[in-house]
């Protein structure tokens, strides 16, 4: 595998974390850039460290949660999307509260099961992890980090467009994860 098919495999890796990252960027206004750094180095770090799992644990483990890993990812994004719905429709201002680490463990494994597959590939081609894995973090913080700051330019539109898009973006996460 070559350093430009590296780089292919980890931007591919990183939408979900830069579409999530967008739509917490378009509803959090209270200390972005911490926040914004915060989202990022979940989802680099998980998906830094889910090839690693993925290659040293190869085929038991994705063999195990690819059963479930669909149906996992999926119920994660339909939660937020209908947390998103619910703010949009709401009389109050819609706020994100779901920064806690538990909301955040689940926000970057939900991004990053793919990864875990992608170290289990990986595995069966053998090429060694370290480089890719590092590569695929920076690449998911980098674009999180991004997509989470970018979200702001769109912050002049209404607040329930925001949501309502932040939702439907959520939701094709949610149909992308089962149809995989």
């Amino acid at each position: 595998m070559t350093n430009y098919e590296i780089l292919i495999l980890a931007f591919a890796l990183s939408l979900d974390a830069l579409i999530v990252s967008f739509s917490y960027g378009l509803t959090i206004n209270k200390d972005r850039y911490k926040n914004s750094i915060i989202l990022a180095l979940s989802f680099g770090f998980f998906q830094f460290v889910m090839p690693i799992i993925g290659w040293y644990l190869s085929s038991f483990v994705y063999s195990i949660l690819e059963i479930f890993s669909k149906w996992i990812v999926f119920t994660i994004f339909i939660v937020l999307a209908i947390k998103f719905v619910k703010g949009a429709v709401s009389k109050e201002e819609f706020k994100i509260t779901c920064l806690t680490l538990k909301c955040l463990l689940f926000l970057a494994i939900a991004t990053s099961i793919d990864a875990l597959g992608a170290g289990v590939s990986l595995k069966f081609v053998k090429i060694e992890i370290l480089k890719p894995s590092i590569i695929i973090g920076l690449i998911t913080f980098i674009d999180s980090l991004v997509g989470f700051l970018v979200a702001n330019i769109f912050k002049q539109i209404s607040s329930k467009y925001i949501e309502i898009t932040g939702a439907l973006l959520l939701f094709y996460l949610a149909i992308m994860a089962i149809i995989k």
